[in-house]
């Protein structure tokens, strides 16, 4: 089977990053088409032997992109087109259809309660993509709280499928080499209390408040792992606060990270964390949270369909908060005060496993192309 995969764009991102993880488990021949900045992530997409071509889109309304994928789609001769993201899923069904190919999934990764890939909802954005989704042939949720968002939009529930979001739970076992060596390379002291967070710094994740409460602990330090538009502004509140020094933006991390990568990896990087927070109060998923699970991290979350979805019994190391910065200090004092230590894997892990994951697309894939597809766009 013959797959090329359309994504808006690969910096370093949650879904970028799913994307390459699926690639790398996906026994199908795959070729990926970005819309716009191939960063980071198509590096690691092309190290990894999949090629990835940039289709250089200068916008939203750059419509002479659609004729630019269209052909390539009918050079390539798939069996199936897999679209993620806002904007490749509605140019991307288009052009399939034009381009000859009877299969599409697209798959849902940013759909919250009130906000799409961190933007505001709007009804043009729901007309649009209820529009283009009825183009395809499924629509792929990355959990069921998703599933359910969908079904609010209008998407039919017979054309909706869960297959979540998965991680390469073998890589974030434990490692106390690691956590010694990664608190020694960045500085952090090596019987410090470590609060740790993971996402792009957007308004949206309320790093903020995790600042804030960081800062009314004295003897808390903070690592954050990410990259964005906050970033200014969260070391200026973290000086403000009195915090300066005890606050260690390290940037994005790429993982898996790329061969030539001479930084500490993200499980390196959790493992000198004591405890992890997602300050976050409108998820789609919450991969970063499974993966601080997984590395027997205690968590405290606002808001994670990827743990709400399962048994109260599948991530006993997690504590849904609310969004006040005193809940957020207590719940901190309190982990602090009990010394948990490293926790078990819980069955969350491997619940979410990305082997699991690609079983069930790899199934949705063969029931999309020998099934029955809609007709052709004549």
């Amino acid at each position: 089977m013959k797959v090329l995969h359309i994504i808006t764009g690969l910096g370093i991102g949650g879904a970028e990053q799913q994307l390459r993880l699926l690639l790398r488990h996906l026994p199908v021949r795959s070729e990926v088409v970005t819309l716009t900045n191939p960063g980071a992530v198509a590096r690691g997409i092309e190290a990894d032997g999949v090629p990835v071509t940039d289709l250089g889109m200068t916008g939203n309304r750059d419509l002479g992109a659609l004729p630019r994928l269209t052909r390539l789609v009918r050079r390539g001769r798939y069996d199936l087109v897999h679209t993620h993201l806002y904007r490749a899923c509605v140019y991307g069904r288009i052009a399939a259809r034009l381009g000859g190919v009877r299969t599409v999934v697209a798959t849902e990764h940013s759909l919250g309660d009130t906000q799409i890939e961190g933007r505001p909802l709007s009804a043009g954005i729901r007309a649009l993509y209820l529009a283009t989704e009825r183009l395809g042939a499924s629509t792929v949720a990355v959990s069921p709280s998703v599933a359910r968002r969908l079904e609010r939009w209008g998407v039919a529930p017979s054309r909706i499928h869960v297959v979540p979001n998965g991680i390469e739970r073998h890589r974030f076992g434990h490692d106390e080499d690691a956590r010694r060596l990664t608190r020694r390379r960045l500085g952090l002291p090596q019987d410090a209390f470590v609060v740790g967070g993971v996402g792009r710094l957007a308004p949206g994740k309320r790093f903020d408040r995790l600042v804030r409460a960081v800062a009314s602990l004295p003897e808390a330090w903070l690592l954050l792992v990410g990259e964005g538009e906050e970033r200014r502004r969260l070391l200026e509140a973290a000086r403000s606060c009195g915090a300066g020094e005890r606050v260690l933006l390290v940037g994005a991390c790429e993982d898996p990270p790329p061969p030539e990568a001479d930084g500490p990896d993200l499980p390196s990087l959790l493992a000198a964390m004591d405890v992890f927070v997602s300050t976050s109060p409108d998820e789609s998923f919450g991969l970063a949270v499974v993966e601080a699970l997984a590395a027997g991290l205690p968590v405290l979350y606002v808001a994670c369909p990827a743990i709400d979805d399962l048994p109260p019994d599948a991530a006993p190391g997690a504590r849904r908060i609310g969004e006040s910065v005193p809940e957020l200090i207590s719940a901190l004092r309190g982990i602090r005060d009990a010394r948990l230590g490293r926790l078990p894997q819980p069955a969350a892990a491997g619940r979410y496993d990305i082997a699991h994951s690609a079983r069930q697309l790899m199934s949705l894939y063969e029931q999309a192309v020998h099934g029955t597809p809609p007709p052709l766009l004549k």
